[in-house]
């Protein structure tokens, strides 16, 4: 534990949407174990609307990575960095994310503790004053929850994940119940076929909305399919997960924000193991190599790769109905 009882935390978790889902239990944890301290996380600006209203927290600090691209981009984190450390007084930063660009910010500020994990990769170690053991085959949520724990914060209970109410979109949304599938993902080897997105959207036999993002049209969808693919922002996809009978999703990002407001949802993975980025929350279950397990089944680590054809697709669609 910490040596003194920290009155100013600066979290570091500027990336990526399910890195930043995870980290919430341990904000919660924090802000439980020092109810007096100011709490600031650094987040970079397309993920900032997920902090908003957090009652963990006191304040965002936005990362304008954007910004310190190109030629001239190095020069201008320095002076970013620099403005920084003038500006902002932590007495203790918690390092998250173990990046090169988190270190860099962590050494701006000179003499201040920095707790981070064994993880952590780019050289980021070197800006640790506490480096915390993790095993590289725990649970996201876990390691960050262990980090916590160094710091002083001991969770009670389940995992807590406090996330805004969202927005309902201008788009016409179909009458509940509805089952919502996120398809695609930016990860190698993760996304749907086009193929068998049709294929489960007319197998499942009620509304389905698609959601997420897609560099492909997909012709001839069924007519119970309201397409909202590249059109809702991320308090919009919030707000539809929140209401879904029940969420379909690939190993991604959206799912990880599923997995934090409902049970009902079933996560898709292909080559990746669930056990380590899969749902963390009861109740919600995984599809890998045509077999369905619950959310954290150790079994579904070992098994196979298998991308879901048309076939694999329609028995999903089978499954989703019996769960409804």
């Amino acid at each position: 534990m910490t040596a003194h009882v920290p009155q100013r935390v600066l979290i570091l978790k500027p990336s990526s949407l399910g890195d930043i889902v995870h980290t919430l239990p341990a904000a919660a944890a924090l802000r439980a174990a020092f109810p007096s301290a100011h709490f600031t996380w650094m987040v970079n600006p397309e993920w900032a609307p997920l902090l908003e209203g957090n009652p963990h927290l006191d304040e965002t600090l936005i990362f304008p990575r954007a910004d310190f691209r190109g030629p001239a981009g190095w020069l201008r984190f320095l002076r970013w960095r620099r403005d920084l450390a003038k500006q902002s007084r932590p007495d203790l930063i918690l390092d998250f994310q173990g990046l090169l660009r988190t270190a860099l910010v962590a050494r701006a500020f000179r003499g201040v503790p920095v707790i981070g994990l064994s993880d952590a990769r780019e050289g980021a170690r070197f800006a640790q004053t506490r480096t915390v053991p993790v095993s590289p085959k725990s649970h996201a949520v876990e390691r960050y929850l262990t980090l916590a724990a160094a710091a002083g914060a001991t969770l009670a209970g389940p995992p807590v994940f406090h996330l805004p109410p969202g927005n309902q979109p201008s788009d016409p949304i179909p009458p509940a119940p509805c089952v919502v599938l996120h398809p695609f993902s930016r990860g190698r080897g993760k996304s749907l076929p086009l193929e068998s997105v049709t294929a489960f959207c007319r197998a499942v036999n009620c509304p389905v909305i698609l959601v997420g993002r897609a560099g492909n049209e997909l012709p001839g969808l069924p007519p119970n399919v309201t397409n909202l693919l590249n059109r809702t922002s991320l308090t919009e996809l919030l707000w539809i997960l929140r209401r879904a009978a029940f969420v379909v999703s690939v190993d991604s990002g959206p799912m990880h924000l599923a997995a934090a407001v409902t049970g009902q949802l079933l996560a898709i993975h292909t080559w990746s193991d669930p056990c380590q980025v899969g749902p963390y929350r009861p109740g919600s279950h995984v599809w890998k190599a045509r077999n369905f397990f619950p959310a954290l089944d150790p079994l579904a680590s070992s098994a196979p790769t298998v991308i879901p054809g048309p076939d694999d697709a329609a028995t999903i669609a089978r499954w989703v109905r019996q769960q409804l």
